[in-house]
């Protein structure tokens, strides 16, 4: 027996210096040390040695064993060295070449002018509010003095939910919620999307974005909505814009006015983007109605307000001299980028 644990011993190192991967090097571990390797066999044979032999063979056998583990992991490191050393010659890094470009996001032109309106408003010391697009008839309507038999308020020009609940056709609600909810002075902006059935085309959306605001004090005159739109259209615009105001209908407001300002294309000199008239028309604008502030608890003795209201997409199309409004919507990057 002590002739074949020595044979085991000399064939299992010559075994391991021909393995030339850590398949090989497994295959021979569970050829000696397996369950039912060479090695083991003769462990399980020491049963019919003498009690004389049994510790000299025993001692021997673990031996050999402990000799082939080490052999089997010194090999082993060796495999996991020379297979490192093909990898890092067969993968590299060179730092001298470019890397892969990566293209950044940028904000949409709609929210770029959205941003830039803000500040503007906020300079002059409103406050951005926010409300729900469901809305209820009630803060779309009635409240803002439209009658129940309004052209506005018909299905076809509107989407209802049901005949109480709808997608709001105007940020205006938000100017009711922060009336019924804050008293005067009131100076807020509200931006959002709204929604009306239009059809589309390169000046129309059945979504599209609009900001309001609401001024609410004592003493507020027509003269104090003047002012602070010509001082927006002159920051949004340049110091040369000139703006006019136009006699107009809504019925949250009265007395109402559009407000045109000169073309920032030709500056009144008249081109394409103004069809040559020079002015563009750019927003609503009015008096608080006295109706809408008693709607609110609002004493029209005490308080008086003016409220305005723009499209941002159209405000954009202009800035950007856009011709059409889908562009804004497509998602061509081509375009975008741009701004």
């Amino acid at each position: 027996m002590k002739e074949t644990l020595e044979k085991i011993k000399l064939q299992s190192i010559k075994d391991l210096e021909s393995v030339q991967s850590r398949k090989e090097l497994e295959e021979l571990r569970i050829k000696y040390l397996g369950k039912k390797g060479e090695l083991t066999q003769v462990l399980r044979g020491m049963g019919g040695l003498s009690p004389e032999e049994r510790p000299v063979i025993g001692q021997l056998a673990n031996e050999i064993r402990d000799y082939i583990n080490e052999k089997i992991e010194e090999t082993s490191y060796c495999l996991k060295r020379k297979e490192l050393e093909i990898r890092l010659n067969s993968e590299f890094i060179d730092v001298t070449m470019p890397s892969k470009r990566k293209d950044l996001g940028n904000k949409h032109p709609l929210t770029k002018v959205q941003d830039e309106i803000n500040q503007i408003f906020i300079g002059m010391g409103f406050t951005i509010v926010e409300g729900p697009e469901i809305e209820k008839s009630y803060y779309n309507f009635d409240a803002l003095n439209h009658s129940k038999y309004h052209p506005a308020r018909d299905m076809q020009d509107t989407f209802y939910f049901t005949e109480e609940i709808l997608l709001r056709t105007q940020t205006s609600p938000m100017q009711v919620r922060t009336m019924e909810r804050q008293k005067p002075p009131i100076r807020v902006l509200v931006p959002g999307k709204v929604y009306r059935r239009d059809e589309i085309d390169a000046t129309h959306s059945p979504m599209f974005h609009q900001i309001e605001g609401l001024v609410v004090d004592k003493g507020i005159t027509m003269a104090n909505l003047k002012g602070t739109l010509d001082v927006f259209a002159k920051r949004l615009y340049g110091e040369d814009t000139k703006t006019r105001f136009r006699p107009h209908h809504f019925p949250f407001t009265e007395p109402s006015a559009e407000m045109d300002c000169t073309c920032s294309a030709c500056m009144g000199a008249g081109c394409r983007v103004c069809k040559n008239e020079g002015w563009i028309e750019i927003l609503g604008s009015g008096m608080v109605h006295p109706n809408v502030l008693r709607n609110c608890g609002i004493d029209p003795e005490k308080y008086s307000g003016f409220a305005f209201g723009m499209g941002l997409d159209r405000i954009a199309l202009l800035k950007y001299e856009v011709d059409d409004l889908r562009l804004f919507f497509e998602n061509d990057k081509r375009f975008l980028a741009q701004f």
